[in-house]
């Protein structure tokens, strides 16, 4: 990535945006009646209504982090109604209604349930919304919903959605589907059973963007592919890790370090008044927004009082028992310890509760991936990869973690020419050489190349960088048209006889797919269509993370491993962990006493 401004200039004014012809003119059609909106082009591209006739799915959200206030911040009202919100942490309910204030893009992307349903105080939003502190059972126990939204640590995605399906409702997860296969497994095979909608949130099967690079590879302007390169590079370092947020301390603690501040600062001991600041970051920016409170006025008066409330929340994230939600008291390899407290704030940070880099980060991109090389297929199914060989390594952090800091990871996916005739569901293969290698790597401690997609192939090459800016270069491309960064559909034919999506400003930035994702599942639900028709249906789903959590176990045997078709088959018993899946008939609701909850 990191292309020149003249090359962005060229690859941008190649790029086409190719869609079919009928597609092409009902968009133009839309979009020249001025029928489009931003929020409306995700109904109108993927052909679900643009709004279910005022009867909005009735919603609970379960986890309102810093994932779940992402999903907050994608809401489509006339879509969704949520009715209640369940999170254990102070700090997240805050942040579920008021947005997170922490930084203008924190807001931007966080702006919570006030912002999007336009109630004017807490008071006004609790009176549509219920909140459960406790136990997200309460939620599930709710007649009123009908589906919920789970952002909850990894490890605990499997038994809530169960526990959501077994309580009657639809449910949509955050990606990873779940911390293994066997658990992926057991989730499709209560959705099939009960008959619920199960989807899962990798976004980039809603993405505008992306489905035209899909366009564009079926057109052949890039010819076969034959290589993608993928990553996701962060300047993450040592006391500067969006992974490992400042942990609580008692709010009562505030008086007596504001002296201790003052104290330093009257004698001038700035070594002692450093070390305050850096041993209780969320006390020191809770001070900062008090005392600039006293001297704002208008907008900023505002926005120090919105902080002042949202560090007064995290800090009550301390009276929280985290260890009677089943977070664990631990010494790590090393002699780190780790508490309840900090496992379920940085949770992200250890295998027992997260997957790491590849299901954080790795797995939007290897299913970016496939869905450029199933393009090349009939039918346009998923294929999935045949071998991993990758590496893994904890070279940059200290041993406060036993995730890896750093992912390569080389995959063999089956080329254009591989399987007979053409045909992924034959299984023969007529050419062993034919493949796509898939090269991924995730770095913390350099950002550079920040993260993308370059798919390489025998006449051109696509570029797609940070979901919203897409460039090509070909040697068959003789049209040229504009592309702006936000991206409206509206075509014209040039000289080379492609159908070419030019583009139209469109007010906000380009969707990432999170709003279309929901849309879908909402509308597929009242109109009762089957599961298959979701983008991200637990088959796909399971796949995501089959790739993911296979590549993990190859970084951890440090050996190759050849994906067994089997591991992709919800109705088989086999998992690349060894751990056999159970049917649905023997996965019953949890105990509401037991069991990890929001």
């Amino acid at each position: 990535m990191n292309l020149t401004d003249e090359q962005k200039k060229i690859g941008k004014e190649n790029y086409q945006e190719v869609i079919g012809t009928t597609r092409r003119d009902f968009l133009k059609e839309l979009t020249v009646g001025g029928l489009v909106s931003g929020a409306g082009l995700g109904a109108a591209y993927f052909g679900y209504q643009a709004a279910i006739g005022g009867d909005r799915l009735r919603v609970g959200m379960i986890g309102t982090g810093d994932e779940g206030n992402v999903l907050i911040g994608a809401l489509n009202p006339d879509f969704i109604e949520v009715k209640a919100i369940s999170d254990i942490r102070p700090s997240s309910v805050h942040r579920a209604f008021h947005g997170d204030w922490s930084s203008p893009g924190t807001l931007t992307a966080r702006p919570g349930l006030m912002k999007i349903y336009g109630w004017q105080t807490e008071s006004e939003a609790r009176e549509n919304v219920k909140v459960y502190e406790k136990s997200y059972q309460d939620l599930l126990d709710d007649e009123d919903i009908e589906a919920v939204i789970i952002a909850l640590p990894l490890w605990i995605h499997h038994q809530a959605a169960i526990d959501a399906m077994r309580a009657g409702k639809h449910v949509l997860t955050e990606k990873l589907m779940a911390h293994n296969v066997a658990q992926c497994k057991e989730m499709a095979r209560v959705a099939a059973e009960t008959g619920l909608l199960l989807a899962t949130g990798h976004q980039r099967h809603y993405s505008v963007l992306y489905d035209n690079a899909v366009d564009t590879i079926k057109l052949g302007l890039i010819g076969d592919i034959h290589h993608i390169r993928a990553q996701w590079h962060r300047g993450n370092v040592p006391g500067n890790d969006s992974w490992q947020p400042p942990l609580p301390e008692p709010l009562a603690g505030y008086e007596a370090y504001d002296e201790a501040i003052r104290s330093a600062e009257r004698a001038k001991d700035n070594v002692a008044k450093k070390k305050l600041v850096d041993d209780h970051e969320l006390m020191y920016k809770l001070r900062a927004a008090r005392y600039s409170l006293k001297k704002a006025s208008g907008t900023d008066a505002q926005r120090q009082a919105e902080l002042e409330n949202l560090y007064a929340a995290l800090l009550n994230d301390s009276n929280v028992d985290a260890a009677s939600y089943g977070y664990e008291d631990r010494t790590l390899d090393g002699g780190y310890h780790c508490t309840p407290m900090e496992e379920l704030i940085r949770w992200r940070l250890w295998n027992r509760t997260g997957g790491g880099l590849m299901a954080e980060l790795g797995s939007h991109q290897l299913d970016a991936s496939g869905i450029f090389i199933a393009s090349q297929f009939e039918g346009n199914q998923k294929v999935n990869p045949l071998s991993v060989a990758a590496i893994g390594e904890r070279s940059l952090f200290p041993a406060d973690r036993d995730v890896d800091d750093h992912v390569h990871c080389m995959f063999e996916y089956p080329g254009k020419g591989y399987f007979e005739n053409n045909d992924p569901k034959s299984g023969r293969v007529a050419d062993p050489n034919k493949k796509v290698v898939v090269t991924y790597s995730s770095i913390n401690g350099n950002g550079y190349g920040g993260y993308g997609e370059v798919v390489l192939g025998t006449k051109g090459t696509l570029i797609l960088e940070r979901e919203s800016e897409t460039y090509l270069f070909s040697d068959d491309v003789n049209a040229r048209v504009k592309v702006d960064e936000n991206k409206l559909v509206d075509t014209y034919e040039t000289g080379g006889g492609y159908a070419v999506a030019a583009a139209s400003p469109v007010a906000g930035d380009v969707s990432r797919g999170y709003t279309e994702e929901i849309e879908h599942w909402a509308w597929c639900i009242r109109n009762n269509k089957p599961a298959e028709t979701l983008h991200c249906h637990p088959k796909v789903a399971l796949a995501d993370a089959v790739i993911a959590l296979t590549s993990n176990i190859a970084m951890a045997k440090q050996q190759r491993i050849d994906f067994d078709p089997a591991w992709f088959d919800p109705k088989s018993d086999a998992t690349p962990e060894g751990i056999k899946p159970r049917q649905a008939s023997e996965l019953k609701r949890s105990d509401r006493a037991g069991g990890p909850v929001a």
